[in-house]
């Protein structure tokens, strides 16, 4: 890389760290200036604008996101094991976000009434992970590990996204030390309710 580039992700990886613990809107020129022990011109030189650097803040967390969570579970079989592992390495990380926060999860509350870029950006990211729970819902259902019902996949990826946000907000702000258990739990006996579903229909 270049210097230039070794600044700029050197910068973003500040700004991440900021946006973590104060969130995007916590996140200014003057306070990477700061961190970075830089002026504020030598930040605008890499990024002309808060919502520039919002916005690589977010593609780098989304980066860092989907290596941890979606590419390890690529080696898993398909179907169940591997829709199993996604959801589980991602409650995993959010459970280690409780303390710090998830800029996934506060960016929504942030901006889920504001429009312009970043907001637009933040339903991108969202509605492309869901699309991964999605295909990962579906070809369970392909490998008959699951009811062949095209609307069991919507309601699983609704489902599986609210056990996210209760573990996240029960840890975060209730201090539930076992918001992580419960919502693992709550995936296993959603599963169960599906699969006995399935039988059902099978024996009749």
């Amino acid at each position: 890389m270049r210097k230039g580039e070794q600044t700029r992700a050197a910068i973003v990886e500040a700004a991440l760290e900021i946006a973590s613990t104060q969130g995007l809107e916590g996140l200014t020129i003057g306070s990477i200036a700061e961190k970075m022990a830089m002026s504020k011109s030598g930040v605008f030189a890499h990024f002309g604008s808060r919502e520039e650097l919002q916005i690589a803040v977010l593609q780098e967390y989304e980066t860092q996101f989907i290596n941890a969570v979606l590419f390890p579970c690529l080696k898993e079989p398909r179907g169940l094991p591997r829709l199993r592992a996604i959801f589980m390495r991602w409650l995993d990380r959010v459970g280690k976000e409780i303390d710090s926060g998830c800029i996934y999860i506060s960016g929504a509350t942030e901006y889920d009434d504001r429009p312009g870029a970043v907001r637009d950006v933040l339903v991108k990211m969202h509605r492309d992970w869901q699309k991964e729970m999605h295909r990962a819902t579906t070809q369970a259902i392909e490998e008959n590990h699951l009811p062949a019902n095209q609307a069991h996949a919507d309601q699983l990826v609704f489902e599986m996204v609210g056990l996210i946000l209760a573990a996240h907000q029960q840890g975060r702000l209730m201090g539930d030390t076992l918001s992580v258990k419960r919502a693992s739990a709550g995936f296993n006996r959603m599963i169960q309710h599906y699969q006995q579903t399935q039988s059902e229909t099978l024996s009749q």
